[in-house]
């Protein structure tokens, strides 16, 4: 791998970190926040976030490179159980208005329905237990800026967070920005493809793909192909898959049927392609507690829940370039076994991509209420 060889030739960059220790990055100010072992001693782990409130986590001077991102949040609070589909973060480069990242906190970290599940690939990695990482690299040129907003109706007591970024001494005028961006139909119009991202101009590479369906009809949801319209492509597209299944690495449905015994899924996390979650269970309200002083575990029909299926692939071995423009959709298309056919289920996406600047603005991100997952 390129990242073993990073360390072989020293190139003048200077490593800092940002956390609620040391808010700015400022060389030799980090673990100085006293706490109850003393002077110096882990006094200020974290930063809380009233209901409404938007943090900004980070604010850098260019030229530098984000490196790593790492946070770790509740998931769930007495006003509810959606804490990462509620949380959104924000990244904006150059000091442009409008963002080039902007997703909930989990879909962003391919946790989706604002579940707590662990993630082992390259790029995006969840550790046990919520601990989420990025490692895709940010370069900007002039500066950089991280928010979270806090959309949850409830107080954020705890947020934790760690960026880890470097300085550079010049420039690179021919830089690519990073960019992601959420979606999602519910459900997606019978008939019509799901768009994941449009109206994308300029030169650059799509990346990466997260995609969470919730099942809304029976039978295989994943006969759809994914589509690339490269370049002012209109009718049909560039780049395509061939199922769903087969875009995220997997075949026949992700099903394995020993002899005697009913078919079930398999799952899997890997550097480049994964479908690390799958239930049909509702765990919301596990150990769930609306203030009283028992769980309110007597309307927790956990074994009622709607079939949920996250899923990831990274284009990073095989980036799809596009030079003027790109749109990514989705074919919403079942297998009954008898044949083919037109599905409508709810199905939300985070698109990941690298792309020069200016970008387009992003349509507006969805008001919470319609954000909550079934």
């Amino acid at each position: 791998m390129s990242d073993l060889d990073n360390v072989l030739h020293f190139k003048g960059e200077k490593s800092r970190t940002i956390s609620a220790e040391n808010k700015t990055g400022e060389a030799g100010k980090a673990a100085m926040s006293a706490g109850k072992l003393g002077p110096s001693r882990k006094g200020s782990a974290d930063v809380s976030m009233e209901a409404g409130q938007t943090i900004t986590l980070a604010d850098i001077n260019g030229p530098g490179e984000i490196r790593h991102m790492w946070f770790t949040v509740t998931n769930k609070t007495t006003k509810g159980s959606f804490v990462l589909r509620d949380l959104v973060l924000r990244i904006y480069w150059d000091e442009e208005e409008t963002p080039s990242v902007e997703a909930p906190l989990g879909d962003f970290f391919c946790n989706g329905f604002g579940a707590r599940y662990q993630v082992n690939s390259l790029p995006i990695v969840v550790n046990p237990v919520g601990g989420m990482n990025c490692y895709f690299k940010m370069p900007f040129n002039k500066h950089a800026k991280i928010t979270i907003s806090n959309e949850h109706p409830a107080f954020i007591k705890h947020f934790f967070y760690t960026i880890n970024y470097v300085e550079k001494e010049e420039k690179d005028n021919d830089l690519l920005y990073f960019h992601a961006y959420w979606n999602r139909e519910n459900p997606v119009q019978l008939g019509e493809d799901y768009t994941l991202v449009d109206n994308i101009e300029g030169h650059g590479y799509y990346v990466g793909t997260f995609m969470s369906l919730c099942s809304l009809e029976r039978y295989w949801w994943g006969e759809g192909e994914f589509k690339f319209f490269i370049d002012k492509d209109e009718d049909y597209p560039t780049v395509t898959s061939t199922g769903a299944e087969d875009y995220f690495g997997g075949a026949w449905a992700f099903q394995e049927q020993p002899y005697g015994e009913l078919p079930h899924t398999i799952t899997y996390s890997t550097m480049y392609q994964g479908y690390p979650y799958h239930s049909n269970q509702d765990h919301t309200r596990d150990r769930f507690s609306a203030g009283k002083s028992d769980p309110n575990s007597v309307h927790a029909c956990g074994n009622d829940g709607l079939p949920s299926h996250a899923l990831y692939r990274w284009h990073l071995p095989d980036p799809i370039a596009f030079s003027k423009g790109l749109k990514v959709t989705f074919q919403d298309i079942g297998n009954d076994d008898i044949g083919l056919y037109e599905r409508s289920d709810d199905v939300s996406t985070v698109a990941y991509w690298y792309q020069s600047e200016p970008h387009n603005p992003f349509r507006p991100l969805l008001d919470r209420k319609y954000r909550i997952p079934r």
